[in-house]
């Protein structure tokens, strides 16, 4: 039993005592304990027992009591009401939480209804082949889905907007923290800049959380988009209510339907598939790595990123995408480098950027409700050309490269048409690729200058006169009423005495032409050149000879149009009909062409072989075309506000007008030099690959006559006939000029 007792005393002293405390007791003792005796080594070990008060002092350092205990009660009290309170109030935040989300849910529509919302319709424009080349509105290509697109667009999209699509419940708290994160980094506010959405939530933005347009409430779409796209705090909690909605109500593959098909992505591209056409000329079913990376680029900033802004940056942004595909695993690095290497392009039709100024010339003339404002998908056929067009936009480029000085700001318009009024080509001002801007072919009404006289000339050759019947250019004076002396003057300020109709034109005379249009009755000019087309307000004095009144560049090359059809008046126009998409039944067709006659066929035929003297051996030189015949008119105004030069060969009409918006005057250009030019370098252009043809004219017959009653072996006139002529002309009210009879029928 000792040896047992001996053995369990360490044991004991080890449980409840630090073996330094055993140490100290031992040290104490003076009387070791007598062998084999068990009860007074019990009775030792009792006397430490005060010290065993140690550990119920550690318990009350521990909050058993004292100030610490009570400020530790306190704490832990407080922490406690706290817990109580969170999990209470998030229990009611979830129960209205989940109330909100049902509430939305039951309002969320069939997914088919939130395809194609759009509050306007689309007009795409097609050139006279019936190829689409441009697009006004908002353009949707069509309904497409999840599972119809290109497997490359899907991955797209995922991959740059939402890597987590299809494993989070509508929101990512990860990617919004992210998305913080960034734009603190970034010195922004926490909510500006990137949102850190998920594609869930982006498509609640597009669908405006349910709320519809109101034209009431927003005066233009822009601000009820604007609207739609607040970023505050309240408007982002009713989007993650929306979003989760959203989830509950669609499956992933639908949603991501509706937002393929909802996306603006530049050029008014509305949806994936609209965007895809109008950059690709492709379904969005068949676009490459390359083409899906760009598009799904554009999300971020589609007006920006568009290719057709600049096609670089696109590409830029694109391979951006592609890295991100290859990330995520949608691509191999063979795939990856395939796109980075071969970057996607333009179509040829959205590389062109064609007829931007033709095409907002069609919408205007149109019906607005089935135009600019249309509700509806329209499609309208034109007469574009765009082989013609693109030779007059190169023609513009080449001469303003190489003969315009650098840096002035000179302007121009070129129109192309054919001889019965449908209009090929237009250039409305030297840069032409924008969209909605002044068209100086059909809204800058300028003087015609000498361009005008053709149609003096048409009135006397309408009258019985002939081309080699002659005038005398000399000195010349009248008397305008309430004006004073008027003496018209040619542009040498020299005289050539007597000269034929056709001279006279040839060399842009300007007395022969105000004396011809005073015989003739500049009320019958004016008839004639409001027959060909020129509805413009005409001047009612002398100087309407020389061009004095405005007009349009679109009418004056309708008016010439006229010329070479044979005399007829002439309408133009660029539209051929106008149907809704999917329609085989046009709404309207083409609203202009051939109109009523104008003057004889015989007269016109004259009139252009006095004009294709004008190229040949007068001031028109530069506008000859080696092969082909080509009858003109050049035409400058006073102080060289304006220079023109009008023209055609058989098979087209051409008009070009050079200036200055602001009216500066032309530094040395004339009609003759720089819009004669550049009329060559497009018609050059637009005869590439066709057989010369002749041109309508007809040589004149027969002997000439005066054309004012002098003398033409003299050079004067008599003054007794001027006197009596004169006496009849106050009698009769003629227009007559002093020395020249009224003719028969003249009014």
């Amino acid at each position: 039993m000792t040896e047992k007792s001996r053995r369990k005393s360490p044991l004991v002293a080890d449980q409840r005592y630090r073996a330094e405390t055993v140490q100290q007791v031992n040290t104490k003792s003076k009387t070791p304990p007598k062998p084999g005796t068990a009860k007074p080594k019990a009775k030792a070990k009792a006397k430490p027992a005060p010290r065993g008060k140690a550990p119920r002092r550690k318990s009350r350092s521990g909050g058993g009591g004292g100030i610490g205990g009570f400020f530790g009660s306190i704490i832990g009290w407080f922490f406690r009401l706290i817990w109580r309170v969170t999990w209470k109030f998030a229990t009611v935040v979830a129960l209205l939480l989940g109330l909100a989300v049902m509430l939305v849910y039951n309002t969320l529509p069939d997914m088919s209804a939130l395809l194609d919302a759009r509050q306007r319709g689309s007009v795409t424009l097609l050139d006279y082949e019936s190829k689409p080349f441009a697009w006004r509105g908002d353009y949707f290509g069509g309904v497409i889905t999840a599972d119809t697109v290109s497997p490359n667009l899907k991955n797209a999209i995922v991959a740059t907007e939402d890597k987590r699509f299809y494993r989070h419940f509508g929101l990512s708290p990860r990617g919004i923290a992210s998305a913080v994160r960034i734009n603190l980094q970034a010195g922004r506010g926490p909510l500006s800049g990137n949102g850190g959405s998920t594609i869930t939530q982006q498509t609640a933005k597009l669908l405006c959380l349910g709320v519809e347009y109101d034209p009431q409430k927003w005066k233009t779409e822009t601000e009820y988009e604007d609207d739609c796209r607040q970023g505050s705090l309240w408007r982002k909690g009713k989007e993650a209510v929306y979003a989760i909605a959203m989830e509950l109500k669609y499956s992933k593959d639908e949603i991501l339907t509706i937002y393929m098909n909802r996306a603006f992505l530049g050029a008014g591209a509305r949806g994936f598939e609209a965007a895809s056409q109008r950059y690709f000329g492709k379904s969005s079913s068949e676009v490459t790595p390359a083409e899906a990376a760009m598009l799904a680029g554009l999300l971020k900033a589609p007006t920006r990123y568009a290719p057709t802004n600049n096609l670089q940056r696109s590409q830029n942004r694109a391979a951006t995408i592609v890295g991100l595909m290859q990330e995520q695993g949608y691509l191999t690095k063979a795939q990856a480098d395939d796109a980075l290497t071969h970057p996607a392009q333009l179509s040829a039709e959205a590389a062109a950027k064609a007829g931007g100024y033709f095409a907002d010339w069609v919408m205007s003339s149109g019906p607005e409700f089935f135009t600019r404002n249309t509700t509806e998908d329209v499609i309208i056929k034109t007469t574009l050309d765009r082989r013609l067009q693109k030779a007059a936009e190169d023609a513009v480029k080449v001469i303003f490269e190489d003969k315009v000085k650098e840096g002035s700001k000179a302007q121009v318009a070129v129109v192309v048409m054919s001889a019965d009024g449908a209009v090929r080509a237009m250039v409305g001002g030297r840069d032409n690729t924008v969209s909605g801007a002044f068209n100086r072919a059909i809204q800058a009404k300028r003087q015609t200058g000498s361009s005008f006289k053709p149609f003096v000339y048409a009135t006397a050759l309408e009258q019985g006169f002939s081309p080699l019947d002659t005038v005398m250019d000399e000195p010349y004076c009248m008397n305008i009423p309430g004006s004073g002396q008027w003496c018209p003057e040619n542009y040498t300020h020299k005289h050539y005495g007597r000269v034929t109709l056709a001279q006279a034109l040839e060399n842009s005379l300007n007395v022969p032409a105000v004396k011809v249009s005073e015989t003739v009755g500049r009320d019958l000019v004016r008839q004639v050149a409001e027959g060909f087309g020129i509805h413009s307000d005409l001047a009612a004095g002398p100087s309407l000879a020389l061009g004095a009144s405005e007009s349009t560049l679109l009418e004056m090359t309708g008016a010439y149009a006229g010329i070479l059809n044979g005399g007829s008046s002439v309408k133009p126009y660029g539209l051929v009909d106008l149907r809704l998409q999917g329609d085989d039944q046009p709404l309207m067709d083409a609203q202009g062409g051939i109109g009523e006659r104008v003057i004889r066929t015989e007269a016109a035929q004259e009139l252009v072989w006095m004009m294709s003297k004008v190229v040949s051996e007068g001031t028109g030189k530069r506008a000859q075309i080696p092969g082909w015949e080509v009858a003109g008119k050049t035409g400058t105004t006073s102080s060289y506000h304006d220079a023109w030069f009008m023209g055609f060969t058989a098979d087209y009409v051409a008009g070009v007008w050079l200036g200055y918006d602001d009216n500066t005057p032309l530094t040395g250009v004339t009609g003759s030099g720089l819009p004669a030019e550049i009329w060559r370098e497009t018609m050059i252009r637009v005869h590439e690959g066709l057989e010369p043809k002749p041109l309508p004219m007809r040589a004149p017959e027969g002997a000439s006559r005066s054309l004012n009653g002098d003398d033409p072996n003299t050079g004067g006139g008599n003054s007794l006939q001027n006197g009596v002529e004169q006496l009849l002309r106050n009698i009769f009210g003629s227009n007559a000029a002093p020395g020249e009879a009224p003719r028969p029928g003249q009014r």
